[in-house]
């Protein structure tokens, strides 16, 4: 079966957008076929998620049915009621008794200071976006700006949606999705070079290739808002799925390593003025001969698959049509 390189190489996961082009921002949901292992790593100075507590390996609940990735700040975290009402309607859930009850963690970025138009009312829109990129969820996604991506920047160029996905020798595949708000950025100094060239597969970022040299200029901090963010405005959400059965402890210590795909990726990164947060999903499909040794393998693997999807998600972006807006890297460089 080819590859698209996108999470759903995963067999059992499916992703859906819903945006709104006039407020600038949207959300993305990860949809699990059955109830999938998962866990959380957050290393951000200022995340902001739901339903996190319990994908602690020492809580109770294994399984999860979907995940919600919003823009719209503490506001976005309505989305991910939306995504688990479209799972009620379908009868998917945690049972008690004769109750169900979907589990649906979410993390929202912030978007609200891009130019869109953010006067919604009394009550913002995210549940009904949660809703419909539920309902929309399939194999085959766009990357770039859409879905919580929409209105998602870096420091010095448009951010976005990207993902990736590997195939390790041992025939276990992994998967990410990256939704990228970072306060630092994805390219070396001003660009056009990514920070994760090393890793690109195939010219899926454009193909250049790393600098001949990192200057000492080309280190100097490049921070979104410097020197007035703070912690609330920056942030890259991402997951990371596998086919690998892991239970909840190996999920964590999965999430744990793809961490460094962000180092890999973004300049600077887990800051005081982020609220990054990585989860990670096992769908289960395929045992682990060798536990300890194997799940290494599978997080060096998934650190490089998380640091290509962040670079994507730069790569494929495009400007928001507001006076002010962030370039995308294409209108910059791709000519």
């Amino acid at each position: 079966m080819a590859l698209r390189n996108l999470i759903t190489d995963v067999a059992g996961i499916r992703v859906g957008h819903a945006e709104d082009e006039k407020l600038a921002s949207g959300v993305t949901a990860v949809v699990f076929d059955r109830p999938a292992v998962a866990s959380v790593d957050v290393r951000g100075g200022g995340s902001g998620t739901r339903e996190t507590a319990l994908l602690d390996p020492a809580q109770t609940v294994e399984g999860i049915d979907a995940i919600a990735l919003s823009g719209g700040s503490a506001f976005g975290l309505d989305a991910a009621s939306g995504v688990q009402a479209l799972m009620r309607e379908l009868g998917r859930g945690f049972k008690v008794r004769d109750a169900l009850v979907p589990i649906v963690p979410g993390a929202i970025l912030f978007d609200l200071l891009n130019g869109g138009d953010k006067n919604w009312g009394r009550y913002p829109p995210y549940r009904e976006l949660g809703y419909s990129a539920a309902r929309g969820a399939t194999l085959d996604f766009a990357l770039g700006s859409a879905g919580a991506g929409l209105g998602a920047t870096t420091a010095n160029l448009k951010g976005g949606v990207g993902s990736a996905s590997f195939v390790t020798p041992g025939g276990v595949t992994v998967g990410a999705l990256a939704v990228v708000n970072a306060v630092g950025t994805v390219v070396v100094s001003d660009g056009p070079h990514f920070w994760a060239a090393p890793f690109e597969q195939n010219g899926e970022f454009g193909g250049l290739g790393s600098p001949a040299h990192i200057k000492a200029a080309d280190l100097t901090i490049r921070a979104k808002g410097t020197p007035a963010a703070v912690p609330a405005e920056n942030t890259t959400i991402a997951v990371i799925a596998t086919d690998a059965k892991l239970n909840k402890a190996q999920c964590h210590r999965l999430a744990v390593m793809t961490a460094d795909g962000f180092a890999r990726a973004i300049y600077p990164v887990h800051t005081p003025l982020d609220g990054d947060v990585i989860f990670a999903a096992s769908t289960g499909d395929k045992s682990l001969t060798d536990p300890l040794y194997e799940l290494a393998v599978l997080g060096m693997h998934a650190g490089n698959v998380m640091a290509r999807a962040i670079a994507r998600a730069v790569y494929e972006a495009r400007a928001l049509p507001f006076p002010g807006a962030l370039p995308d890297w294409k209108g910059r460089f791709a000519r």
